[in-house]
């Protein structure tokens, strides 16, 4: 029986290369995607469920039913907001997926990103790291059948993918020349490489809980 999965962030570099991956899979039947926009992005496997308000996201349990993983790419860079402001945007609503995914799905497979430097501690002296890792807890420690965090560090975007990042945008032009070099260091992820690793979850148990851009490689190919 095919699988069926959510993702969020799918406007986003990561959040586009693992639907990407999913749409590519064989043995995935179904892709929701909740996003505050239209992707624009058509294909049998999609089912698009359009929110501005993420934490209003009980309103659409009969969807979010027979889940077998959520891959939660969704997040926003905390340059410009104070820490009350980014755990609002950021955790509130991670929060509350884990809930209604829980209650609906307790055996299904969450993921989340965050990034290099999250710190499970939560009592860093950086404070987007502090609330990544409050949410990363969260997650790891919900109750669901399997929870993974990844934290990429340097991504290779593939198969036309863009940031929506000028400034990122910029630099992977500057660098697009080394990207084959860049590409053979395990050091370096890219955005296939992460999708292929999240649907690996699915199928695979992992005894690392939280992966870097290593563990994302190794996974991506197994």
């Amino acid at each position: 029986m095919g699988k069926k999965v959510l993702i969020t962030g799918a406007t986003g570099m990561v959040g586009k290369g693992v639907l990407l991956e999913c749409l590519d899979d064989n043995e995935i039947d179904q892709v929701i995607l909740v996003n505050r926009r239209p992707i624009g992005l058509t294909s049998p496997k999609i089912k698009e469920l359009l929110l501005d308000d993420f934490t209003q996201i009980d309103r659409f349990k009969e969807d979010l039913k027979g889940l077998d993983a959520c891959f939660y790419c969704m997040g926003i860079s905390a340059v410009g907001l104070s820490e009350e402001v980014y755990t609002k945007i950021t955790f509130n609503p991670t929060k509350e997926f884990a809930d209604t995914l829980y209650d609906l799905n307790p055996g299904m497979t969450f993921i989340y990103v965050s990034g290099t430097g999250t710190d499970s501690s939560e009592n860093g002296r950086v404070m987007w790291a502090r609330v990544k890792g409050k949410t990363e807890n969260l997650i790891l420690n919900k109750g669901f059948k399997k929870a993974y965090a990844f934290r990429p560090g340097f991504i290779i975007p593939e198969k036309g993918i863009e940031s929506r990042t000028a400034l990122y945008n910029n630099m992977y032009k500057l660098l697009r020349p080394f990207f084959p070099w860049l590409k053979k260091m395990s050091s370096v992820t890219t955005t296939s490489k992460i999708g292929r690793a999240m649907i690996n979850t699915i199928h695979k148990e992992q005894l690392e809980r939280i992966l870097e851009n290593k563990a994302i490689n190794v996974l991506a190919a197994s």
